[in-house]
């Protein structure tokens, strides 16, 4: 069965985004983007909500674009054909390989763990992940975690009413000072 992961950058003081919605801290140099490209390797289709959704439509026509070096031109080869599914209620279209979710978060995943297929269903987007993660649906939490403290914004975690116990997959330090952590859903 297909896990579902939930990977984001994140500030040590647990946002993805601050206060005042900048999140260039969370740029990354060349040996953390590679590792971000054999992430999104790992993925069989991504799930977004709109905000995060709107960030990457640039990655969509990015092989366009002259000033990408190489490394920049991989990734968005790997991500224009990657299969996504977006759950807005304000978007009537989406662009490239993408499909606006016809059904609630559960049942989408449902019927993505059932269908035959390679790679992970990875969420990405705060409050997508908040309610995949009170649903119980999530199976790994991958947190790239930035040496910056923001002082507020958008949590990583969402507020939770129950516990989640979890099992340290993998760690990984960088050059850069960025922390790699992975953790399984202990079930």
């Amino acid at each position: 069965m297909r896990s579902v992961t939930y990977s984001m950058s994140v500030s040590l003081d647990g946002y993805i985004v601050g206060p005042d919605g900048d999140f260039d801290w969370t740029a990354p140099d060349e040996e953390v983007f590679r590792f971000a490209t054999d992430e999104i390797r790992e993925v069989g289709v991504h799930l977004l909500g709109r905000r995060l959704y709107e960030t990457m439509l640039y990655w969509e026509t990015a092989d366009q674009d002259p000033s990408l070096d190489d490394s920049m031109l991989e990734w968005a080869a790997i991500w224009k054909p990657l299969p996504k599914v977006v759950f807005s209620t304000t978007l009537s279209a989406v662009q490239g390989n993408a499909r606006l979710a016809s059904g609630g978060l559960a049942e989408e995943i449902e019927r993505l763990r059932a269908e035959p297929g390679d790679g992970n269903i990875a969420i990405g987007g705060a409050a997508l992940a908040a309610e995949a993660a009170a649903l119980g649906l999530i199976d790994e939490y991958r947190a790239m975690v930035y040496p910056v403290l923001v002082g507020g914004g958008i949590p990583f975690f969402p507020q939770r009413e129950r516990r989640v116990d979890l099992e340290l997959v993998e760690t990984r330090t960088f050059s850069s000072r960025v922390v790699h952590l992975r953790y399984r859903v202990a079930r």
